[in-house]
Parts: structure tokens; C-alpha cells; sequence
């Protein structure tokens, strides 16, 4: 650490907001780590750059801000096995034969990864691409893709005839992803994204959200469901935001926590 040149308030903030192009979070005791300064100087840039609009702030770190969210290549890209405990996670709570609705997001391409090599006889809905191909691998598997328009970021599809088909579709469980976990419930980045994920979860009889940590404390555009709405949120840490952990028990939420035991407020 004494041979590294140390950087100036520009350049520290430059190296953030260049890192966080590449990243869909980054973490203060990272870059504190990183850069060679204390993590009350990377806090006080972070909220610096946030007062600008150049990033979100997140519990514990940093994201991009909240119109620029990274690709779903780049989100791929990352925090691979914090994706694979949740996925792993949310197999436990699908039987086989059940009908299933699967939004598009990265870490519910990974719970289709995982029920494909898991499960059997199951019938999924979906209005991901990637997902209905990575599902397609088991061949006891029904899988349908709903229409509408193609969303090459996302590797989906949405917009009103997405809506429409998942109206008249019924599920016994909705897998949805999120990219905000607030007080008020989970938010998506694209608002016609979400849109479909609200018409998933009014036909399913439980809805399940999974998301990673860096998603706690994130306002995203569009706040698509309250949590009295959500059955259970699998997640890879602890939720520890006060405010995030009011509005899972004012919802009755169910709380999985994704490593080698779990966690709740409540289980119903």
C-alpha cells in the first residue's frame, strides 16, 4: 500500500464510475481496498458522485445509476456464485410437475439452469429467450415463450401482447427477479419489463422474488409489486436495511437467505 500513488478526488472518482461500466455493484470496502484509501473517503465520493447522477448508491456499495443499468451480458458477467446459492435456493421450493411463470432477469436464468438439471415434468412460461433455451435442456420440460417485442438488453420480449398472454395464463408459482428491494416493495429498471412481471404475478398463486445484496436499498423505475404481494424473497445475504426489513414484515414475507442454512421473519 506505500508504493501505490495515491489518486486525487477527480481521479478516484473516474476510476468509480469507469469501474462501474464493466459491473452492475461495486462494494466501499472494495474499492477502499482497491484505490488505497479509507472506506469514510470512498463513502463520501460515493455520495458525492450519487448527488451528481452518476451513480445509485446501494446498501454497502454502489451501483450504475438507475437509467444506465449494465446489459444482462454484463450483470451475467458477475457474482456468478451468489446467483447459483439463490438458484439452488429457489429449486427447493418447485415440485415436479408444477407450472411455473419465469420472469427474465440474470439470477432467474440461473433457477432455469438449476430446475432443468434438477427437476422433471414441469410446464414454464416465460418471456425470456435465454431462459426457455437453458429450460429447453430437460426434455420432460414443456416450455412456451410468450410474444411481443424483442428487447435485445434484456434478451426478452415485452410491451401489451406480453401483458396480454401472461393475463390469461395461470401459474401456481411466478420466479420474478428484481433490480430495487425497498421499503415499498421491488422495482425494475424498464418499466414494460415490468409491466409483464405485474401480469405474471397476478396469475400465479405465489410469487417468489430472488435477488442478490447489491439490489438492497435500490429504488429501480418502475416499483411493480408490494411486498403484501410477494410470498417469499430468496436472497444471498441477510436484508439488513431497516427500512428493507419493515416492509418484509409489513408484507408477512418469507425470507430465504441462500448459503448453507436459512433465515426469516416469518415462514407461513
Amino acid at each position: 500500500m506505500s508504493n501505490r500513488i495515491k489518486l486525487s478526488k477527480q481521479e478516484r472518482h473516474k476510476h468509480i464510475t469507469e469501474k462501474l461500466k464493466d459491473s452492475p455493484a461495486i462494494r466501499v470496502s472494495e474499492l477502499a481496498l482497491e484505490i488505497g484509501v479509507s472506506t469514510e473517503t470512498i463513502r463520501r465520493d460515493l455520495d458525492e458522485l450519487e448527488s451528481l447522477g452518476l451513480i445509485s448508491r446501494t446498501y454497502g456499495g454502489a451501483a450504475p445509476a438507475l437509467n444506465k443499468e449494465p446489459s444482462f451480458n454484463q450483470r451475467a458477467s458477475i457474482n456468478s456464485e451468489s446467483y447459483d446459492l439463490i438458484a439452488k435456493a429457489a429449486c427447493h421450493f418447485v415440485q415436479n410437475g408444477d407450472v411455473l411463470s419465469i420472469g427474465s432477469s440474470v439470477t432467474t436464468l440461473r433457477v432455469a439452469v438449476h430446475l432443468a438439471a434438477e427437476k422433471k415434468d414441469l410446464t414454464v412460461f416465460t418471456d425470456s429467450y435465454a431462459i426457455a433455451s437453458a429450460l429447453g435442456e430437460n426434455p420432460t420440460f414443456k416450455v412456451h415463450v410468450c410474444s411481443g417485442l424483442y428487447h435485445d438488453g434484456e434478451c426478452c420480449v415485452y410491451g401489451p401482447e406480453s401483458v396480454n398472454y401472461f393475463a390469461n395464463i395461470y401459474a401456481q408459482k411466478a420466479i420474478l427477479g428484481a433490480s430495487g428491494l425497498s421499503i415499498d416493495g421491488v422495482s425494475n429498471a424498464n418499466f414494460e419489463i415490468a409491466e409483464t412481471y405485474k401480469a405474471m404475478a397476478r396469475r400465479a398463486s405465489e410469487t417468489i422474488i430472488v435477488a442478490d445484496h447489491s439490489k438492497i436499498a435500490r429504488d429501480a423505475v418502475s416499483t411493480y409489486l408490494n411486498w403484501n404481494q410477494i410470498n417469499r424473497l430468496i436472497i444471498d445475504e441477510p436484508p439488513f436495511d431497516d427500512e428493507l426489513i419493515i416492509g418484509l414484515k409489513r408484507g408477512n414475507v418469507s425470507v430465504t437467505v441462500a448459503s448453507d442454512s436459512s433465515w426469516s421473519f416469518y415462514e407461513k
